[in-house]
């Protein structure tokens, strides 16, 4: 299916909400957004919510920290507002001026935007305040998977570059900034506003509502399948793949291209192909953890069952390793200690299971990943480890 279903009328509604800030509202200080990923979040934000946003006078400013995740998220910010800088020759020949520059060679060797970042010459603040006065419109700078701005020092300063930006651009001065940031896992999302010491400190935390019954009315009527299929039990497929409509896409071309399927086997087939693509998404991941050293396999499985309470390197921690570390490998001669816990993390990072922020807080990188370690008996129960690697 080539067109999207579009939601509108969120899409309306928030962006009233980012847009007309009433009195006492935190929502000036940013708006976080959580959802897990592949849930359509960065389709709504890309077809919906930013077409929305332009149509009530907004000039918005798109970053995805995902998309490209071994560039640091501070440039992807950076190159971010560059990149609508670029767009405005007078908003150029202004910071060319303010830098003392009489003779403006736009896009030529007199100013460059290079000079625009971090301790780069030009501040983000000045440099997002030149563009909303020559503009005249409210910016709105999406971050998409935001989370991973404090994984590196320089996203980090990102952020607290753009709390500057904000607080001068939401003063009388100028015409406003808004900072919309998504994530896929709440808990670290919530890492960039609810510390006192964090740039956005206090901004509101949202869970992003998921597809419903409409999506699914739209998906039946789209699919093209020989026979039709029935909007409440493809919901509640949907639900049972979380909501990710690329589960029901692959599911819907199985079919497709099954030249045999007869029109009557179509629903019972249909749920079938469903189940598969969760079955084998889920093997994958089970895949990768099945392949993990005894020591990162415990690790793995302790930061899982604590959650946001894991604490990596604290005596208890290091005990709980060594407990299952002792059941999954008893003749090992590997010890959980400090620094062979560090590498076991280091690992689990490259294997795209685990997320670090630069302050040394650790999650799971996908949040889905705990509820399908629980189900296969792979968390520490209360007399020890369960599962086996």
């Amino acid at each position: 299916m080539k067109n999207f279903f579009h939601r509108q009328r969120l899409a309306a509604d928030m962006a009233d909400k980012i847009l007309q800030t009433a009195p006492g509202s935190a929502s000036s200080s940013g708006l976080f957004l959580a959802a897990p990923r592949r849930t359509g979040k960065s389709t709504f934000l890309r077809e919906d919510l930013r077409p929305q946003l332009e149509a009530q006078g907004a000039l918005v400013l798109y970053a995805d920290l995902w998309e490209n995740r071994k560039a640091d998220p501070g440039a992807v910010i950076i190159a971010a507002v560059r990149a609508a800088l670029a767009q405005h020759e007078g908003v150029v020949a202004r910071l060319a001026r303010a830098s003392g520059m009489d003779k403006v060679s736009v896009g030529g060797l007199s100013f460059s935007l290079d000079r625009i970042g971090l301790a780069s010459g030009v501040s983000l603040s000045r440099a997002l305040a030149a563009l909303s006065d020559e503009t005249g419109q409210t910016l709105v700078l999406v971050i998409d998977e935001a989370q991973h701005a404090i994984t590196t020092e320089s996203g980090a300063d990102a952020l607290f570059a753009l709390k500057a930006a904000r607080d001068e651009l939401n003063s009388s001065r100028h015409h406003g900034l808004r900072v919309v940031a998504t994530g896929s896992n709440q808990d670290k999302l919530a890492m960039l506003r609810n510390g006192k010491e964090q740039a956005f400190f206090g901004a509101p935390l949202v869970k992003f509502p998921a597809l419903g019954k409409d999506y699914i009315a739209w998906f039946c009527q789209q699919v093209r399948l020989p026979a039709a299929l029935s909007v409440e039990v493809v919901h509640a497929l949907f639900v049972r793949a979380s909501f990710r409509p690329e589960m029901l896409g692959a599911a819907a071309d199985a079919l497709r291209f099954d030249f045999e399927l007869q029109p009557e086997d179509v629903p019972a087939r249909f749920a079938q192909a469903v189940q598969e693509q969760i079955e084998a998404s889920n093997a994958e991941q089970l895949r990768v953890i099945h392949s993990l050293t005894p020591l990162q396999s415990a690790v793995l499985r302790v930061l899982a069952s604590k959650g946001a309470q894991y604490a990596p390197f604290e005596t208890e921690t290091i005990l709980a390793y060594q407990r299952l570390l002792d059941t999954l490998a008893p003749h090992s001669t590997v010890k959980a200690d400090v620094p062979n816990v560090q590498q076991a993390l280091a690992a689990l990072q490259e294997k795209a299971l685990v997320w670090r922020a630069s302050r040394g807080v650790y999650a799971l990188e996908e949040a889905s990943l705990q509820e399908l370690m629980a189900q296969e008996g792979l968390l520490p129960g209360a007399g020890g480890a369960t599962g086996q690697n």
